[in-house]
C-alpha cells in the first residue's frame, strides 16, 4: 500500500495539463476584466461621434 502511495506522489503526467489550464484561466479572467473597460470607452466614443453627426 505504501508503494502505491509513493508512486502516486511521484507521478507527474497530468501536472502540465493542470498548469496550462490554470494559465488559460488567468488569461481569460484578465481578458474579461479588460473587455469591460474597453467596451465602456468604445461606447462613449461612439456616443461622441453620433452627437457630432446629428
Amino acid at each position: 500500500m505504501m508503494n502505491i502511495l509513493m508512486n502516486l506522489h511521484k507521478e507527474e503526467s497530468g501536472q502540465d495539463l493542470i498548469e496550462y489550464g490554470l494559465i488559460a484561466l488567468i488569461v481569460a479572467l484578465g481578458a474579461l476584466a479588460g473587455m469591460g473597460s474597453l467596451a465602456k470607452s468604445i461606447n462613449s466614443l461612439f456616443s461622441i461621434i453620433a452627437g457630432e453627426l446629428t
